[in-house]
């Protein structure tokens, strides 16, 4: 089969892989449909991802049909399915508390294990979700956007709740999509006054543009100086995270939906003063994918805004080099496989 692989940072090539053979009981294989290119990608493709061993085939936002089954699948073969790519032992205090989403020996697609960006894959049958009458087109959409509904369901905020997202980019919009969806009051924080541009013309949220005035006067200003009941950091930046602690309201909630490599330093006294809540948010579960899946299908969701580029497997070599460097109007990338 033909399969886009990372040998190295920096060296994406398209070759020639084995296909991956018949699967064993519990276990299914699907012929890949379409792949979203996630920023975890782009990072391996650059070699900024700390826990990667190259190769690698990546990619773990996909959709496709079932195309054989092992014993005790439980699945049809012909089924249009969106693959959960994060694999889970089942066993661990995370899964037997019903996290798999944080399982202690987690495998995603994509990072730990070769990922979709292929023709063909081998995945358990409990990571398959049909996609009960939604294209395949937009079921490779479905993973990215449950990164943003699994965060504001951990929030667990009131409807009416003062909420920022930092960070514009797909995960930050997913989330304030889903925080708008849950009735909360959004507004969206970014450094880039395009990404804001679009958050605001074409998705409909107010914005604080970080790269117009200091963000302290942007908060006070917005609030009356009293905080977010809510703030979601999804910039991958140690710098926001930190900044974030200073933007919660008292009483209120900080969400980490991005991960970093540093230490994250804050004030302890400013911490306790105003009680406030911090979560991590890692992942999402088969609740989330159904709550995205269904919100795609009632059109809550604009989808065909967010996806703004498409290629094709062939061509993703050349086009994921291009798209790590040109950024300008690129939201949502998605390779069209099958």
């Amino acid at each position: 089969m033909k399969a886009v692989v990372c040998r190295s940072p920096g060296e994406l090539i398209l070759e020639d892989r084995p296909a991956p053979g018949s699967p064993p009981p519990g276990w299914a294989l699907v012929a890949v449909s379409h792949v979203g290119i996630c920023g975890t990608d782009y990072h391996i493709f650059e070699g900024k991802h700390p826990f990667l061993a190259y190769p690698r085939i990546m990619g773990h936002e996909v959709s496709g049909t079932v195309v054989e089954v092992g014993e005790g699948a439980g699945l049809a073969v012909g089924e249009p399915v969106i693959i959960n790519p994060y694999l889970s032992c089942g066993k661990c205090i995370a899964c037997r508390h019903g996290k798999p989403n944080c399982c202690v020996r987690i495998e995603v697609l994509g990072v730990h294990r070769d990922g979709a960006m292929c023709e063909q894959i081998l995945v358990p049958t409990q990571n398959l979700y049909p996609t009960n009458g939604l294209s395949l087109a937009d079921a490779a959409a479905v993973e990215f956007l449950a990164i943003g509904a699994h965060a504001v369901r951990r929030a667990r905020c009131e409807p009416g709740a003062r909420t920022l997202v930092i960070g514009a980019g797909p995960i930050g919009l997913g989330t304030a999509i889903f925080a708008r969806i849950a009735r909360l009051d959004v507004s969206l924080l970014d450094m880039s006054s395009e990404r804001l541009g679009f958050a605001s013309s074409e998705l409909g949220f107010s914005v604080l543009d970080g790269s117009q005035a200091p963000v302290a006067d942007l908060v006070r200003d917005a609030t009356g100086g009293e905080g977010f009941d809510v703030v979601f950091d999804a910039t991958g930046n140690t710098s926001s995270v930190q900044s974030a602690f200073a933007h919660v309201a008292h009483g209120g909630t900080l969400v980490l939906v991005s991960v970093v490599k540093d230490d994250i330093v804050f004030s302890d006294p400013e911490f306790h003063k105003r009680e406030m809540t911090l979560v991590g948010s890692r992942n999402a579960l088969r609740a989330d994918f159904d709550h995205v899946a269904a919100s795609i299908r009632n059109g809550a969701v604009p989808l065909a805004k967010l996806v703004t580029h498409r290629t094709t497997l062939t061509e993703t070599p050349e086009d994921l080099a291009r798209w790590v460097h040109e950024k300008s109007g690129l939201i949502k990338a998605v390779i069209e496989i099958g």
